[in-house]
């Protein structure tokens, strides 16, 4: 098992809303951060890389496959960890996978991750092509001490802001988005035979949908009992 104490954003690097990818100044970087990170006495290793996916689940991309593999090769162990923003704050929760790929003449014999994946249909093809090259970690969280202090500190500076938030007013692209895809997704079924698993999967998909939308106006409808006293 590995521990994960602290993150660094990784510099310089080429990215858009969705991709990144690190060139070799950047793997640069890491060696000299790492590097001098010994000489004021932090003893920690490079342990994994981390990047976000918006909106579309914790999994690796073929791209990320690759990535990782490369990394596993040169500096193990290695992690690779994925976020979910997006679906962190529609869901409340934290939406955040751990994974290493397997060794590259792997043969895996089995079905399909065990992990059930909301996947959007214009990703399902990448999602599929590769999903049986690497695996998922057990993930636990942890809070030092200094934690508690920074996150007390940044309650006390964005409380109201963060009291006053509507995960149905922020999330509104992602929620229409959702529907879309599940709208999508049905009217390919129509068009050919399938298998009642995928059925089982769409079905699964709506309501997980229903079911963060319906935390949302719940959210709202407390905030608004509990801060908006009427005479």
């Amino acid at each position: 098992s590995s521990g994960i104490n602290a993150e660094w954003p990784l510099r310089p690097g080429e990215g858009t809303e969705t991709r990144v990818n690190a060139n070799l100044a950047a793997y640069e970087y890491m060696v000299n951060f790492q590097n001098n990170a010994k000489l004021v006495g932090r003893e920690e290793n490079v342990v994994g890389w981390y990047h976000s996916h918006p909106g579309y689940g914790c999994w690796l991309s073929g791209i990320d496959v690759t990535t990782q593999m490369n990394n596993q090769q040169y500096q193990d162990p290695f992690i690779a960890i994925v976020i979910d923003p997006i679906r962190t704050i529609t869901s409340g929760k934290v939406d955040l996978g751990a994974f290493r790929t397997y060794p590259e003449n792997f043969e895996y014999t089995e079905g399909g991750p065990s992990r059930y994946q909301s996947i959007p249909l214009n990703k399902i093809e990448d999602f599929g092509v590769h999903c049986k090259q690497y695996y998922s970690l057990d993930v636990s969280y942890f809070r030092s001490s200094y934690d508690d202090k920074l996150l007390n500190s940044l309650w006390k500076q964005y409380r109201i802001n963060t009291l006053s938030s509507s995960s149905q007013s922020t999330n509104q692209s992602y929620v229409s988005n959702q529907i879309e895809d599940l709208s999508c997704k049905l009217s390919k079924l129509q068009e050919q035979q399938t298998h009642r698993e995928e059925c089982n999967k769409i079905a699964k998909d709506g309501t997980k949908t229903a079911v963060e939308a319906l935390g949302g106006i719940m959210s709202e409808m407390l905030k608004d009992k509990v801060f908006n006293v009427r005479s």
